[in-house]
């Protein structure tokens, strides 16, 4: 054995990432379909805010120029999901914005209220560490500092050359 791992023919990591944001657009849908949060539960969700199909205001883009995290959890309306994407209308200093969000470009799901968390590669070649990036300040109270937990799920192939 020459301990070398053979390159896959087959893209497991390419449908593990879309079985996870399946799950984001479950748990997505489901709140759009009741019209709230159960319990405590609350998101945050992080996305490149230039990947294609995102739709935001500039002001967003020209402040979270590479990726942004909003928050579902006090104040959003008109929650819209189907099979590619999201919407979601928030408001950033008293401002109402809607967003229009493909799963593709989620690169993290975090729920604090039970400490689940899914994270995303981004692009395919792009090699980051952890992303280095501001917190939306979207209109809500402040969320207590998330613990480490158990239930962090991280999907991150790399693929050896």
């Amino acid at each position: 054995m020459t301990g070398n791992v053979p390159d896959s023919l087959i893209p497991y990591d390419e449908i593990v990432q879309e079985a996870l944001r399946a799950v984001v657009g479950r748990v997505l849908g489901s709140v759009a379909e009741t019209g709230n949060l159960p319990g405590g539960h609350h998101f945050y969700i992080t996305f490149k805010t230039h990947a294609p199909g995102v739709d935001i205001p500039q002001r967003l883009i020209d402040r979270f120029p590479d990726e942004m995290t909003i928050v579902l959890q006090h104040r959003f309306w008109d929650l819209k999901v189907d099979g590619e994407k999201f919407s979601v209308g928030l408001s950033f200093n008293q401002i109402p914005a809607m967003l229009n969000i493909p799963f593709s470009a989620i690169t993290g799901f975090h729920d604090p209220a039970v400490n689940f968390e899914l994270r995303f590669q981004a692009a395919e070649g792009a090699e980051q560490d952890e992303p280095q990036h501001e917190e939306a300040e979207n209109d809500g109270p402040a969320a207590k500092p998330v613990e480490d937990g158990s239930n962090v799920v991280s999907v991150d192939f790399k693929r050896k050359k």
